[in-house]
């Protein structure tokens, strides 16, 4: 697993913050894959240096939690954040937690675009957040808020045996950033390796502003004595925000401006002495250097676009729009060909999030391919040493995939009832993978699951490992692998509400409680006896390399571990001290009785610790016997308060440097520290001894026993660089413990792996074909990475034999999106699976419903789907058929096919009778739509009616306007229309005619239609003096112009029936006689005048919810009578009636309609929908609709074109 404090190990260029301000940079949340441990290269992205003030501030938007070197599986991993690149040579982040489907991960580029963590201000109490290299777990739990009280000395607590009583001096330097007092954030980057350079960038961040307003930037020559201002040489009006440097050339230093006040980037070749600068047309948000080649660099913009430059930052070329943030990747050393190819996340025009790949100069459209065939989550794409992951969700379920080497994707495999609810990759390492999984049952905790080399098959290696949540909700899974030594996790796991710290020496195959040291500082013995006491410690990771975090170990120092944690039944984050272990973790030691920043120096031969506290110090203490005795020396003469510290990167310069300030409101004070004095002489090969690596007096280990050399307790000298530290590796005898259980089997309590109750051993040899061979399984596999030989490894591996030949079952069919509707026009992806059978000598047939059918001889042409392109819209039963000569399966299922419907029209009438049937119709366009589902809203109703059904009939028994809604849903699609409907007890309705020249202005369009109706009544209320509200003129579409005029009762008069059944019959009469008269008329545009006339009297002249008026009935059907002999005169001598325009026109685009109302007795007329244009003309004219039963309609569609389908594409 990745070591070190960095993701690039020779990269240093770092933030210094406190740590409660820094969780809330670099994290990411919700559910997505994060990636802790990704080979993939992470941009050098400094970590901020945060100064003590008088009181906390908030920390500026956008900033995002980076996890930290080496332990913790983190959701924050490579997500959006600023990645740490400090630390030591050969390190690397390390498991950091991908959560697949979570918030966070990805890409290795830094995301939030918010300032660097700001200083931390001092409370009035003079308690200090604890620094960068905790992980925060007490802000995040809530249960920090108390510090052990001291023991001690004030300054420096009780350590295991000081040495001396004198007080030794190292020799330092002190610098003051002289004119930066009010800079609260700064940067730093020191390459180390023999370089004397150091890169100081300070800056002033508003946060009411939101930006940085002020800079500085320093450089020095001589490791830290003296340092030059160089705000000459970037400008001095220039604001710099932000400091690069290439992980391949530590003297390319790239300086990003402020993009408040203009987007640039100022270059570098020389290490910082000289720059070039450079207008940018986008904003950066995050960087992403090559690892290989150092001209080349990704850049993500805040507009979701990713840019490549392969000149350092010169010149920029767009790559591809909406990319997701932090997930994109350069290509791996030896798995991808190309050495320019970039792996990224991202929507396509479909709207969907692909996985896409292609090279930085040829990312054109038709350059980009999609490794993976489907859409998939977003925020879920992670590539990470040997390995692709994604997720797909579908039918609420999330599915994962791996890509092994890059290999087609195949299923991760967990066991079956584990159903996840949340993933996250902890690590890939030694070509296994490392994956906490949340279960259904799970809240606060993870089960840790362990694969297989191609990452397929996961198996349980621990239970309800303990999980926190950052602040920005990143979640944190208590896990640490020990550097130096394969194998060694250590975990902290939930048992009955207590948290417990486990060690494992098989990489999760068996786990033991820690034991407790047999003695305190102060000699007394320790009575802990297991299970009921033990050791407990903080798993938490150095967020930030200037300090070390609540635990750490080194590949260098094989065996010895430090970290802070407690004695007894449970984990404590109160009375907590600092425990050492020199033997892998199978002892420990007490050192400290307080909390202690512990760094490992000349290669970790030596151990200096600094005290966590609210007041200056100017001591520290040195150990050169793993911390049994230690020495206090003094730094500087005056007490500081530190900010962090730093141990040279190049290592064998022996440098420390010290960042803190004297006062409150002092400039920054850089404290040079050369601890080459403390060390008298180089080591010789007297001053080594060995040490036996073991697990509780068991000498093999991954099944190898090792011996290792390490420097003598006490010996004050320093190590070569190139001294070895394993003398001897030789394999061991296989034996049960270098074997864990298979896929599909289980543990049991005679440590027999066992068959799951839902495994099925014949699934084993599903992908065999009769003739061929297969390895069954014996329920046990050796863990990967295990060296052992021989012993019980023939008993335990799997056992080559034939392939049985078996008849198909479990045959399923479904969709790729595990959708079941489709889009006309659009491919189908179908895929099959089979439980059982023959895969090589199956026949399989696919019969997609609508006349068409495929076959195949085998499985293996439709191991990526079957697609297929459906010409029309409907429900089709889609069924796959499988057969081998010994049996056959079939599987069905129900596809909709859909056309995306564009408009719906709600024909209804414009007037009911109230306790009377209304049918009302929704009319879809295109009509082709395929199977739709209609939502009907009546009235103020909360709850729809739903039908598969165009056409409703309602009953409404309020009188008054009343509201019909109507959605029309088709696969993703859902489109409404409203209209209203005004309903009386009874009323009257006449046809009206117009002038012709009215028909020569009348686009057709409703609201022309709308106006003109209301034009018309006010000129009939004006004319005839009646109420507004008792008349309702609704104009008819197509042409000749013609309308329908509707006589309606006054409010209020349902009681007095008869007087008022008389009053509109008065009404309608003088409504007749100005018709008559031609007094009806009204100005259209100067000198143009329409007047009005009655076409017809209505074939219901008084619509009467009663029955039992036979005489009505008698005048209704001689007025029937009457009426049609006058139409046909009407219409036979029409030329003759010059002012009379009731015609049918026949035109040559247009079929005959008839404008009219019918009796109640007669069926409505069909209007022929015979040459629609398009779908705006649709809308605009509204469908015909006439007299149904009793009630009076309106026509609201002149005969159009008719309707297209939904074509194929």
């Amino acid at each position: 697993m990745e070591k070190g404090t960095n993701i690039f190990p020779t990269c240093h260029t770092v933030f210094l913050a406190w740590t409660w301000l820094l969780l809330l940079s670099w994290c990411c949340t919700g559910a997505e894959i994060t990636c802790r441990s990704c080979s993939s290269p992470s941009p050098s992205w400094p970590s901020s240096l945060s100064r003590l003030r008088q009181e906390q501030r908030p920390p500026p938007p956008g900033l995002r939690s980076w996890p930290g070197s080496r332990a913790r599986g983190s959701a924050g991993a490579a997500a959006a954040g600023e990645p740490l690149p400090g630390g030591e040579p050969g390190g690397r982040g390390g498991p950091r937690a991908a959560p697949l489907g979570s918030a966070g991960a990805g890409g290795g580029a830094p995301g939030g675009r918010g300032p660097a963590a700001p200083r931390s201000r001092r409370s009035s109490e003079g308690r200090r957040a604890l620094p960068a290299g905790g992980r925060g777990v007490q802000a995040a739990e809530g249960h920090r808020g108390g510090r052990a009280q001291p023991r001690g000395p004030p300054e420096e607590g009780r350590a295991a045996r000081l040495r001396g009583a004198e007080e030794l001096r190292l020799s330092s330097t002190t610098f003051a950033l002289t004119g930066d007092a009010a800079h609260n954030q700064a940067m730093v980057h020191w390459s180390g390796h023999n370089s004397s350079v150091i890169l100081i960038l300070t800056k002033l961040y508003d946060f009411n502003l939101g930006s940085v307003t002020e800079s500085s930037l320093w450089r020095s020559t001589d490791y830290g004595t003296t340092y030059e201002k160089l705000n000459d040489k970037v400008g001095l009006k220039t604001v710099l925000s932000y400091l690069y440097v290439s992980p391949t050339n530590k003297r390319k230093i790239m300086l990003l401006s402020d993009p408040e006040i203009e987007s640039s980037i100022l270059i570098s070749s020389d290490e910082g002495a000289t720059y070039q600068k450079y207008r940018l047309t986008f904003y950066i948000q995050s960087l992403l250097f090559h690892p290989k080649q150092e001209e080349w660099i990704l850049a993500y913009s805040l507009d979701q676009k990713l840019y490549s430059s392969m000149d350092f930052g010169r010149k920029w070329q767009l790559m591809h729009e909406r990319v997701t943030p932090n997930r994109f990747y350069w290509s791996v050393t030896g798995l991808d060909k190309e050495p320019d190819l970039v792996h990224m996340e991202a929507r396509t025009a479909d709207g969907h999030t692909h996985y896409l790949t292609c090279r930085i100069q040829e990312c054109s459209e038709t350059k980009r391919t999609g490794p993976f065939s489907r859409s998939i989550d977003i925020s879920s794409l992670v590539v990470q040493d040997e390995y692709i992951f994604i997720q797909v969700t579908a039918g609420g379920r999330a599915n994962y995939y791996v890509s092994y080497r890059r290999e087609p994707f195949a299923q991760i495999k967990l066991p079956k009832y584990s159903l996840p609810k949340d993933m996250h990759i902890v690590s890939t390492d030694e070509n296994q993978v490392f994956a906490a999984v949340q279960e259904w049952n799970q809240n606060d905790t993870y089960n840790l699951y362990i694969s297989d080399t191609r990452g397929v098959y996961f198996t349980l290696a621990l239970e309800n490992v303990k999980s926190s949540r950052g602040l920005e909700g990143n979640i944190i899974i208590d896990l640490y692998e020990v550097a130096g030594i394969k194998g060694i996790f250590l975990a902290n796991r939930k048992i009955d509400d207590q948290i417990k710290t486990f060690i494992t020496y098989n990489k999760g195959r068996d786990w033991r409680l820690l034991q407790a040291p047999d003695t305190n500082l102060r000699g007394n013995p320790v009575v802990c006896q297991l299970p009921f006491c033990s050791l407990h410690l903080h798993l938490q990771l150095s967020e930030n390399p200037y300090t070390s975090g609540s635990i750490s170990s080194k590949e260098t120092v094989p065996g010895l571990l430090v970290a802070t944690g407690n004695i007894g039944a449970e984990l404590s984050y109160t009375d907590v001290g600092v425990f050492i272990s020199s033997d892998g973790g199978n002892s420990w030691r007490q050192i400290f009785e307080e909390e202690y920043s512990v760094w490992f120096l000349d290669w970790g031969g030596a151990l200096v610790a600094m005290k966590r506290t609210s007041v200056p110090i100017q001591h520290m203490w040195v150990s050169f016997d793993e911390g049994r005795s230690w020495s206090k020396y003094s730094f500087t003469s005056t007490p500081l308060f530190v900010d962090g510290s730093l141990v040279d990167p190049g290592i064998e310069t022996q440098i420390m440097t010290v960042f803190g300030h004297v006062s409150l409101r002092s400039e920054w004070q850089l404290v040079k520290v050369d601890y080459k004095s403390v060390f008298s002489r180089r080591c010789n090969k007297d001053d080594y001894q060995t040490w036996h690596l073991h697990n509780q007096g068991e000498p093999c280990v991954m099944g190898e026993r090792k011996i290792y050399k390490k420097r003598k307790p006490g010996a004050q000298c320093s190590l070569a660089r190139d001294y070895s530290r394993t003398v001897v590796s030789e394999p061991c005898v296989c034996g049960q413990g270098d074997f864990e259980c298979d896929y599909g089997y289980e543990r049991h309590s005679n440590n027999q792996c066992v068959p799951a109750f839902w495994f099925s051993l014949s699934s084993l040899s599903k992908e065999c074909s009769i003739g061929q061979s297969y390895l069954n399984s014996t329920g046990y596999r050796r863990i990967v990475s295990n060296n052992c030989t021989d012993g019980l490894r023939e008993k335990y591996m799997a056992k080559m034999e034939k392939c049985p030949g078996k008849a198909p079952r479990g045959l399923h069919i479904l969709t790729s999106d595990g959708k079941l509707v489709t889009e006309q026009g659009h491919n189908a992806t179908f895929i099959i699976l089979m439980e059982e059978g023959d895969l090589q000598r199956t026949n399989i047939q696919l019969d997609f419903g609508d006349g068409i059918a495929v076959s195949y001889a085998n499985f293996s042409p439709v191991e990526n789907g079957i697609r297929h392109v459906y010409k029309s819209a409907g429900i089709f039963q889609v069924t796959a058929y499988a057969e081998n000569s010994l049996g056959s399966d079939a599987a069905v299922l129900f596809l909709h096919v859909v056309c995306p419907v564009e408009h719906v029209h709600l024909s209804v009438p414009f007037v009911a009778i109230r306790n009377k049937d209304v049918n009302i119709t929704a009319v879809v366009w295109p009509s082709q739509a395929g199977t739709l589902t209609y939502f009907w809203w009546f009235g103020n109703s909360t709850k729809p009616l739903i039908t598969l059904e165009s056409s409703i009939s309602y009953v409404f028994a309020v009188e008054g306007m009343n509201t019909v809604t109507v959605q029309v849903s088709a696969g993703n699609t859902l489109i409404q229309d409203t209209k209203e409907i005004a309903v009386h007890e009874y009323f009257q309705s006449q046809l009206l005619s117009f002038s012709p020249n009215l028909d020569y202005h009348n686009p057709d369009i409703p609201e022309w239609r709308q106006d003109i109706g209301k034009v018309i009544k006010r000129a009939l209320a004006q004319v005839t003096g009646i109420p507004d509200e008792q008349i309702l003129v609704a104009v008819f579409p197509g042409l000749p112009t013609s309308a329908e005029l509707f006589i309606l009762p006054h409010k209020n008069t349902t009681e007095r029936r008869k007087s008022s059944e008389a009053d509109l019959e008065q009404v309608v009469e003088i409504l007749f006689n100005a018709l008559n008269q031609n007094l009806v008329q009204f100005e259209l545009k100067p000198g143009v005048e329409i007047i009005v006339y009655v076409t017809q009297l209505t074939l219901a002249p008084l619509v009467d919810s009663s029955t039992g008026h036979s005489s009505s009935a008698m005048l209704m059907l001689l007025s029937v009578v009457f009426v049609g002999l006058a139409v046909f005169l009407i219409y036979k001598f029409k030329r003759k009636i010059p002012w009379i325009n009731i015609y049918a026109q026949v035109q040559h685009d247009k079929e005959q309609e008839m404008i009219g109302s019918v009796s109640q007795s007669e069926n409505a007329p069909k209007i022929t929908l015979s040459e629609f244009t398009d779908p705006e003309e649709l809308m605009d004219k509204e469908l015909d609709t006439r007299v149904m039963g009793s009630i009076s309609t309106i026509a609201n569609s002149e005969s159009t074109k008719e309707i297209p389908n939904c074509t194929s594409v």
